[in-house]
């Protein structure tokens, strides 16, 4: 007579399932199913493709704030007009396409693909390449018309590139913008021509100077070490930086310096960041971006990258003095795991400062709580804060400074915060400092929910508006650098770890790859 054998005991999985969703493989780029999973306390995305198996990457460093950031999910606003029709389902059909949720707060214009810096993180994968492309003034024309149609009143556009300073007519580019119903240009640049063109940033300063339109610097600036600038951007240009600055405050130009942050990089140089830009005279805000893993980058771990919630605690821990958990909140106009936001009022001389997040004077929670609705909040308020914790608010321009003051007269400041609120309000254009984290998707973490909701969008040649982060991942942007160019464009595939060093047992027990081997072609 044999023992019976012990029951078999079933076993929890390691991970809770969020949500079903769709993305990409980062190889061949053709949409696959995807699933959003939590394990410890973070938030990940799964998927397979048929022909290049199972892929994973970490798309939320805190869970308990990617479930909680739902409740800042504003209803999006419909464009004027749409460009595509819808054919093959979201992300094959931008754009935009009648199914996609909002409209277009910030238009980006890439006026060419040439570069004076070959960086090695590049997401346009820019530089001195044989294939690229300069649009033409006609096209130009085009592509601000088209922005003009589907917002009627554009708040701000960008131009970007390659380098735009050193397109022959990026002046004449920021005047035809500055013709058309749109308020404000924002210039996306390295700052080299900056540092060594005074000329040039004068007749930048002048157009800063045209009623109703404002001109603002979107500066490269990763950190202040000499490794930060030669493994980001392939040479030292911290000289080039302070000069290009020095020479922004010269013309009366308003700057947001634009970090790119690479896990194991640069990520403790944050509070230095913020510190040097609120003691700059030209620097309003500070743009913190995790490094986009598409184009050209540094080999990563899809598994270990730097995320919003990571870049806001790496800030609490560098500067505690200034900030806290709860000084952050998510921007509702687009999917709002995507860009956080605080604004803070700044009194005193370097060295002793007294800083206040806003959010610590105002309840801003209840006043962007969209679901939930805890509270009945004054219209009044709601509206400003609405416009402030948006894609397009800059600062700088006559909208983000009617907002702030909107919302700094219904601030309650006790003694005990340190600010003379009156005169903080009263002198609110040198006291009113703004932080951005904004993580933009790669072909990793394309989450097709969020993308449908991005109002972040690149302008084409063709007049076509496609949101930012499909036009980095899902294979736009080569073709739209094939058709200008007239070279076929070979796909970039992802500079990811070796395939041995990613893999990891899955909650069924068995391997997954968490990448392929692939080796870059930049």
């Amino acid at each position: 007579m044999t023992q019976a054998s012990a029951p078999r005991r079933k076993v929890d999985r390691d991970e809770v399932f969020v949500e079903f969703t769709k993305s990409i493989c980062p190889l061949c780029k053709t949409p696959v199913d995807a699933q959003v999973n939590i394990r410890d306390n973070k938030v990940y995305l799964r998927k397979r493709c048929r022909d290049h198996g199972q892929f994973e990457a970490l798309v939320y460093g805190d869970a308990e704030e990617y479930l909680t950031s739902a409740r800042f999910n504003k209803p999006g606003t419909i464009p004027l007009t749409f460009q595509t029709e819808v054919k093959d389902g979201c992300p094959s059909d931008c754009g935009l396409c009648p199914e996609h949720k909002q409209h277009a707060c910030l238009g980006i214009i890439e006026v060419n693909t040439g570069c004076n810096l070959d960086c090695p993180i590049c997401f346009a994968d820019s530089g001195h390449q044989a294939d690229g492309y300069s649009i033409t003034h006609e096209q130009c024309e085009l592509m601000l018309d088209a922005f003009v149609a589907s917002e009627g009143e554009a708040e701000v556009v960008m131009f970007s590139g390659g380098e735009p300073t050193i397109h022959k007519h990026i002046l004449d580019f920021i005047d035809l913008a500055q013709a058309r119903p749109i308020k404000n240009v924002n210039l996306n640049t390295n700052g080299i021509r900056l540092a060594t063109d005074r000329t040039f940033v004068a007749e930048l300063g002048k157009r800063n100077q045209v009623p109703g339109r404002s001109v603002n610097i979107y500066l490269q600036f990763d950190g202040f070490e000499e490794r930060t600038h030669l493994e980001i951007r392939g040479r030292d240009l911290r000289t080039f930086k302070q000069r290009a600055l020095d020479n922004c405050a010269e013309a009366g130009l308003t700057v947001t310096l634009v970090a790119a942050v690479e896990r194991g990089l640069n990520e403790h140089e944050l509070g230095a960041i913020i510190e040097y830009g609120i003691d700059h005279p030209a620097v309003r805000s500070v743009a913190f971006q995790p490094v986009t893993h598409s184009g050209r980058h540094v080999e990563f771990d899809p598994l270990n990258r730097l995320t919003n919630p990571d870049v806001i605690r790496l800030i609490n821990t560098q500067r505690p003095q200034w900030f806290q958990k709860g000084d952050f909140f998510p921007v509702p106009c687009c999917f709002p795991t995507c860009r956080s936001i605080t604004y803070l009022l700044v009194d005193g001389d370097p060295g002793n400062r007294t800083v206040v997040p806003i959010p610590r004077l105002l309840n801003v929670e209840d006043y962007l709580d969209y679901v939930t609705n805890r509270v009945m909040p004054e219209a009044g308020i709601r509206e400003p804060l609405e416009k402030l914790w948006s894609a397009s608010a800059f600062m700088g321009t006559a909208t983000t400074e009617e907002q702030l003051r909107a919302t700094a007269e219904a601030l309650d400041c006790a003694d005990a915060c340190g600010i003379d609120l009156p005169q903080a309000v009263k002198d609110l254009n040198d006291k009113a400092f703004m932080i951005v984290v904004q993580d933009f998707q790669d072909p990793y973490t394309l989450n097709v929910k969020q993308l449908m909701k991005c109002c972040v969008e690149e302008i084409t040649p063709d007049g076509r508006l496609i949101p930012f982060c499909a036009y980095n991942s899902v294979g736009y942007r080569e073709q739209v650098r094939e058709q200008m160019s007239g070279v076929p464009i070979a796909p970039v595939v992802p500079n990811a770890l070796p395939l041995a060093d990613r893999l990891t047992t899955t909650p069924y027990g068995s391997k997954t790859v968490h990448a392929e081997e692939g080796e870059s072609s930049s």
